[in-house]
């Protein structure tokens, strides 16, 4: 092996040699590894076919229109409210209600101290009696001066002065009589007379202030027929309330649209609308209230349950009709949401067999059993 070729060839063979018993070793391998693969395969159970799902339907009805409910926020108030005062000024002598207490219409809640128009009126009667009694005399003064004159013993001017001393005494008595009716009006006004049955509200003073005239001595708050005051928009008229009602605390009440202004409130750009609200409900006023307005919408289409409502791709709903067994994609356009169903119109026929329930276990294509009452 001295020859420097036999070696270069020598030494190639073994790397040729090496190569090939490696291949032959890798391929051993990937046999025995695919025989095993399909050994197991052949092990395993084949797949059983899709079995039939069972599926609660429901009937698709036309319906011609559908009936939307809006809510609009107001706030109960009193029919009337009245803050309540004196003509006249003085000392409060007597408050005789108190907050929340009920009065009926007539009843004084509050007097003035009439102390001082008690002394005038004793003044004003006291110049009465003495005018009276100087009236009394110059009554007979007037006759002896026309008797006298009649018979040319008196003069046309002692007459004259006897009728005008008369006259001035009838008028100045007739002068105190008006004082005294005055004196009496402002007697009248020194109480403070509820003008209709309600309750009070809040009180402005306490006794023994000295009030000025038109001073707020307290507030009184009608009550047995309350109000709801709702800003409305702009297209709503008269017409659209013929049936409404008002939810308060969860409640809903039945009312009546008492006025709808015809302005527009700068700041909210809406129309305000007095509801008047019926029902035995102790109502509290500044209390929020919601109008209920329903509104029909005249237009085909069905009612589906918000259940049987799947989302489609884009912005598309479907449902999922049973045809021959077999369940079919159905989209459809949403027209109105309810709280748990929405109207809907869409490619189905009146009276197509629905999934009510369930629809998420079934995918389009797939055999169901319609269930029955018995199941």
């Amino acid at each position: 092996m001295s020859n420097p070729k036999l070696k270069v060839l020598a030494k190639h063979l073994v790397i040729v040699t090496g190569t090939v018993a490696f291949i032959a070793s890798a391929g051993a391998a990937v046999t025995f590894g695919s025989q095993a693969l399909a050994n197991r395969a052949a092990d395993t159970p084949a797949p059983q076919p899709a079995s039939v799902v069972p599926a609660s339907v429901l009937p698709i009805t036309f319906e011609r229109a559908y009936t939307t409910q809006r809510r609009f926020l107001g706030q109960i108030e009193p029919a009337t409210e009245a803050f309540l005062s004196f003509e006249l000024g003085g000392q409060l002598a007597e408050l005789l209600v108190g907050e929340g207490d009920s009065v009926a219409q007539g009843d004084i809640v509050a007097r003035l101290d009439t102390s001082l128009l008690q002394a005038e009126r004793q003044r004003l009667l006291a110049s009465q009696d003495a005018l009276r009694a100087q009236l009394t005399f110059a009554e007979g003064r007037l006759a002896r001066a026309m008797e006298l004159h009649a018979d040319g013993f008196a003069s046309q001017e002692t007459l004259d002065q006897s009728r005008a001393t008369f006259h001035e005494l009838t008028s100045r008595i007739s002068e105190i009589d008006a004082a005294l009716l005055t004196l009496e009006i402002n007697v009248e006004k020194s109480e403070l007379r509820a003008p209709f049955a309600g309750r009070v509200g809040a009180q402005s003073v306490e006794e023994i202030e000295t009030l000025t005239a038109g001073q707020t001595v307290l507030n009184l708050i009608e009550t047995s027929t309350p109000r709801v005051r709702v800003g409305l928009p702009l297209h709503l008229s008269a017409d659209d309330f013929d049936t409404v009602s008002i939810a308060v605390n969860g409640a809903a009440y039945p009312a009546t649209l008492d006025q709808l202004r015809p302005d527009v409130d700068p700041g909210t750009r809406t129309r305000t609308a007095l509801f008047t609200l019926q029902g035995d409900a102790n109502f509290v006023f500044g209390q929020s209230a919601t109008l209920l307005l329903e509104t029909t919408v005249p237009t085909s289409g069905a009612w589906v349950g918000l259940d049987a409502l799947q989302q489609g791709s884009g912005s598309i709903w479907t449902v999922l009709v049973v045809e021959d067994d077999i369940a079919r994609t159905a989209a459809v356009e949403v027209l109105y949401l309810d709280d748990d169903r929405a109207f809907v119109r869409g490619s189905f026929t009146d009276g197509a067999q629905m999934i009510r329930s369930g629809a998420h276990r079934v995918v389009p294509g797939q055999h169901v059993r319609i269930l029955t009452d018995e199941g």
